[in-house]
């Protein structure tokens, strides 16, 4: 029996116990508090923040592999310990070129993938100041970000507004990430994540184009030990205040930008000679070009439709392939699915039980609810999935609205 350590203890932690018992699989997982979800389901547990290297020596002695719940790692200690042969799937090398946004970006570009225009912002700046100083001020609160070294770099991109300032580390569910307008938001913008370090510890950030996409869409791939690679059918995603709310099984997109879409795909996964679930999001604009906006190398949001849609799940997949099984068949066992995320709303510790038995009425209902003790606004505490008996997506999004006049109160 295999044993698998997962470095964080979340809902799509979680979300593998099934799988795992399915294959005979023993979980242990390193994850801060006891009320973390997967705890639950863990066979093991090892207490600590999922960046702490020391805790991870420890979970490494109680299993045979270690997979990812997250990119909050930190690569340089875990890296000490691959040296000592603890076994990381997909590897330290796999992770490297995308847990930083702009080293992301950077990696897809070279690979010749189709991105946004990006910038790092103080790298801009120091190539084009006399010194070599980063005059914006992104570093240093003492220089201060000033109206007129804003706009010095508005010129040296020469980009138009309205662009999308990112977090370069430790952004998801939109947090880290802001439209901007004019000169006057984005300076707004650095100054009060410099002043809360609420993004990170140290600001670092990347500037890109703004696209017009006419439609969001997400593929969820697997690449086994042995290099084969399967792809999940592509989804539409839709997104609020920059947040999953809805996925739609299969998108509605023509088989042109489909073909592109799983291009794209194997062509990262190959690359990076990965090992395990990655969750590739992309833009698609209104004359179907089709730009990768991020990469998460683990299972991901846009894929739990497949829990009860495919043939298997994409957690088993993932456990699949970093065990060194074969991989199953990520196929449709109905012609649509529609995914709702239930996000919280409200400050409180209510489960919910109520709003969750009206939910289950709903005809092919599907939910899967996470556990979490604490509601807040816009976080994930449970998601719906519900079968259709006909690619609709009218239908499909009528049945989105439901679930949602149930959830939420206004």
């Amino acid at each position: 029996m295999k044993r698998v350590g997962v470095i964080g203890g979340g809902q799509l932690a979680w979300m593998m116990a099934g799988a795992a018992n399915k294959l005979g699989v023993e979980l242990v997982v390193q994850t801060p508090s006891a009320n973390d979800p997967a705890v639950a389901i863990a066979h093991e547990t090892v207490f600590a923040s999922v960046d702490d290297a020391a805790a991870t020596e420890i979970l490494a002695t109680k299993c045979d592999i270690i997979t990812f719940e997250n990119e909050f790692v930190n690569l340089e200690a875990l890296s000490l310990l691959a040296k000592k042969g603890v076994c990381f799937r997909p590897s330290l090398e796999a992770l490297a070129p995308l847990l930083d946004k702009y080293h992301q970006r950077c990696y897809l570009r070279d690979l010749g993938l189709p991105v946004p225009e990006f910038f790092d912002i103080d790298g801009v700046l120091k190539e084009n100041t006399k010194d070599g100083t980063q005059e914006l001020g992104v570093y240093s609160q003492e220089l201060g970000i000033e109206n007129e070294n804003i706009s010095k770099f508005s010129q040296i991109i020469e980009l138009d507004f309205p662009l999308v300032l990112k977090a370069r580390r430790h952004g998801y569910d939109g947090q880290g990430t802001f439209i901007v307008n004019d000169i006057e938001t984005l300076r707004q913008k650095l100054e009060s994540a410099i002043a809360k370090k609420s993004i990170l510890s140290h600001p670092a950030f990347l500037l890109e184009e703004f696209i017009p996409f006419a439609r969001e869409v997400a593929v969820i791939a697997a690449r086994s030990v042995r290099g084969e690679v399967v792809i999940y059918p592509i989804v539409e995603t839709q997104q609020e205040e920059q947040v999953c709310r809805r996925v739609i099984a299969p998108a509605n997109i023509s088989p042109q930008v489909a073909a592109e879409v799983e291009k794209i795909a194997r062509t990262l996964l190959n690359s990076l000679e990965a090992v395990g679930i990655f969750g590739i999001e992309l833009f698609i604009t209104a004359d179907d070009r089709v730009l990768v906006n991020e990469i998460a190398p683990r299972t991901h949001n846009s894929g739990h439709f497949s829990l009860d849609a495919c043939e298997i799940s994409q957690f088993e997949q993932h456990l699949r392939a970093v065990c060194g099984l074969p991989l199953g068949n990520p196929n449709l066992l109905c012609p649509c699915a529609i995914m709702v995320n239930l996000l919280g709303y409200e400050k409180s510790q209510s489960n919910y039980i109520a709003k969750r038995q009206q939910l289950e009425q709903i005809p092919q209902a599907h939910i899967h609810w996470y556990g979490k003790t604490e509601s807040r606004p816009g976080r994930k505490l449970g998601h719906v999935t519900v079968l259709l008996s006909n690619q609709n997506r009218d239908q499909a999004m009528a049945i989105a609205h439901t679930i949602e006049n149930i959830w939420y109160p206004n």
